[in-house]
């Protein structure tokens, strides 16, 4: 049965947390979502209301994760907390610290206002960027028993979100978890699918600049990808499945090679007047020298080569999660994109 107390939703203009709110909606809940500032309520609120009847279910109040006041009123009464909001820069900030801090003292202050409020159990999104980071060249299928090595340079993103999510056991684990409370993180790849209105979601940047043409020919890199649906509702269930408590899961649809995603895009596309999208692929030399004078192919030049599997049984046994394919999720956001106006 659905709870008449609201549930908890961090940073609701995301692109992830906007859908979770509207499928939560649609599943006959409460939500009380956060925002920094109430500038962007109107956005939001226009936002799910095209997907779903608000009726006065959706209640959204300002919460800063950089700041101690106000999250024990904001928790309190309500009957699960799902942590979304966390910084994805496109770039490398210049100092680490300026998404560590966010992401690491965020999770602990939402943590910590859950447990004084007696909520039974907490969701947090972290990301495969704490799996598998810092593994390059391990031809490895990874699982939910792997981490990743913040001692091999993996950029302060990865970072952020191993620390943030080791932070976040560390407390679950320990002392000052009187109350037992539970907690599940959810652990996805690069998250495709629809966008939903025009703020522009981080983790577009990669079918945008294909589909725009910005790029002649793509490097041998591999990438995991899940449809941002379908991290919604792996949120959901990993909050309502009394199996789930206490596990990390990798939510992965599947992997595919940045010429295998320029090609399924060119297949859907070209015949649109999406012409320039790549088709070729670059040897892996000429991306590290490339690399020495573009940020965006410095970022993922450790990459090359590098051939890799996300394992997703625990999350498909468990929550009985069952994802889209990646090709379906990459066209979704594509199609969206065009919706949009950004490509």
């Amino acid at each position: 049965m659905v709870s008449t107390r609201p549930i908890l939703v961090t940073g609701a203009s995301g692109f992830v947390a906007l859908h979770t709110i509207i499928q939560l909606l649609e599943q006959g809940y409460k939500v009380r979502a956060t925002l920094r500032t109430l500038s962007r309520e109107a956005e939001v609120r226009e936002t799910v209301a095209k997907h779903v009847d608000i009726n006065d279910k959706l209640e959204i109040v300002t919460a800063d994760l950089s700041q101690d006041s106000g999250w024990n009123e904001i928790v309190k009464g309500c009957e699960s907390v799902l942590h979304i909001a966390s910084p994805f820069p496109l770039f490398e900030p210049k100092n680490e610290d300026e998404l560590i801090l966010p992401a690491v003292q965020g999770t602990q202050r939402v943590l910590r206002a859950a447990h004084d409020a007696n909520i039974k159990r907490v969701v947090i999104v972290s990301s495969v960027a704490a799996v598998s980071a810092g593994h390059h060249g391990e031809n490895k299928t990874f699982d939910e028993n792997d981490w990743s090595i913040i001692e091999n340079n993996i950029g302060a993103y990865s970072k952020s979100k191993t620390l943030a999510e080791r932070a976040a056991w560390a407390f679950i684990n320990g002392a000052e978890n009187k109350n037992k409370m539970e907690m599940v993180a959810i652990n996805p790849p690069l998250i495709a699918g629809p966008v939903p209105n025009k703020d522009f979601p981080t983790s577009a940047e990669l079918i945008s600049t294909f589909m725009l043409g910005q790029v002649p020919g793509v490097a041998r890199i591999k990438m995991g990808f899940v449809d941002v649906r379908d991290v919604a509702s792996a949120l959901i269930l990993a909050m309502t499945t009394p199996e789930a408590a206490g596990n990390r899961f990798i939510v992965s649809a599947g992997t595919m090679w940045l010429k295998e995603i320029a090609e399924t895009l060119y297949k859907n596309y070209a015949s649109r007047g999406y012409k320039k999208i790549p088709r070729i692929e670059f040897p892996s030399f000429l991306v590290r020298i490339l690399a020495l004078f573009d940020k965006k192919i410095a970022r993922v030049s450790g990459d090359l080569n590098w051939d890799y599997g996300l394992l997703n049984e625990k999350a498909k046994r468990i929550l009985k999660w069952n994802p889209r394919t990646p090709e379906e999720s990459i066209l979704s956001m594509a199609e969206s994109l065009i919706e949009q106006g950004f490509v």
